[in-house]
């Protein structure tokens, strides 16, 4: 493995912080966080490749897994968990594991991202197959956890891609596509959870959403798929209904909960209105 410089790890640009008035410290912090979609910005056409090598795999029944420890963890859990009912996606296609399992969503877990063997084990459990895909979420990256599973997978042919934070890290030479947010040294020294975070929050909704764009899970620009699991979402998808079919607000309600989603209550309507001329 090459040598790099851990940029996560760099001491913070600025000094003193306990002696600074609030509104200097969220100034300071702001003026980061400005850092982090350029960085993203840059390596546009790796989050490309890899959207674009996964979405086949995906279509033709494959699913693709983010792993990751600590804070990385946690986010791929997150835009995983998202999925579902946003889109109207089962929970098996876009799937999260955190280090130390859901324990360590809320709690730290001692280790348990230093068993280089552990997520690959858990991939294994779940039948992972060629037509799936892996994603390593690592800010540092040189987590045992990750460069574990994505070396098997990169082995047995299946598409691998990582988000790090640093250039030649480890976890960029066991996978295909790495994905690297250079943002620079974190404002509280080592404290990745900020803006190397921030980066792999906004990688992570890049590559998901477009995803889902691409599998038919929005029409125009809305998600016609999402579940109506509040007075909201109900509410939203009412609106689409009455935009898309020029309807009563109530007929159109009364049309959505019948179906259950925008996009059925819409293609139920033409059904019918098509039949019925």
């Amino acid at each position: 493995m090459s040598t790099y410089e851990k940029i996560t790890e760099k001491a913070s640009l600025y000094n003193d912080l306990e002696k600074k008035p609030i509104a200097e410290i969220l100034t300071d912090i702001n003026r980061e966080d400005h850092r982090i979609a350029d960085a993203v910005e840059k390596i546009l056409p790796h989050i490309t490749s890899f959207v674009e090598q996964a979405l086949p795999r995906i279509k033709k029944g494959g699913r693709l897994f983010y792993l990751g420890a600590g804070t990385s963890g946690r986010l791929g859990v997150l835009d995983a968990s998202e999925i579902p009912p946003t889109f109207g996606m089962p929970p098996t296609v876009i799937i999260g594991f955190i280090a130390g399992g859901d324990t360590a969503l809320r709690n730290p877990v001692e280790k348990a991202e230093d068993d280089e063997e552990a997520g690959w084990k858990e991939l294994l459990a779940r039948g992972i197959n060629a037509n799936d895909a892996i994603i390593g979420i690592a800010a540092s990256g040189t987590t045992p956890y990750v460069i574990g599973a994505l070396r098997h997978g990169k082995e047995n042919g299946i598409l691998t891609g990582c988000i790090t934070s640093n250039p030649g890290a480890p976890v960029t030479e066991v996978c295909d596509v790495p994905m690297v947010t250079v943002v620079g040294p974190e404002y509280v020294t080592g404290s990745s959870r900020m803006k190397s975070g921030t980066a792999q929050k906004l990688v992570l909704n890049m590559i998901s959403t477009s995803l889902m764009i691409k599998l038919g899970r929005v029409k125009g620009n809305k998600m016609v798929n999402m579940q109506l699991t509040n007075k909201k979402l109900v509410d939203r998808g009412t609106r689409m209904v009455v935009e898309e079919l020029n309807i009563p607000y109530d007929e159109a309600k009364e049309l959505l909960l019948r179906n259950g989603s925008a996009k059925k209550a819409i293609d139920a309507f033409r059904e019918n209105s098509h039949e019925n001329n």
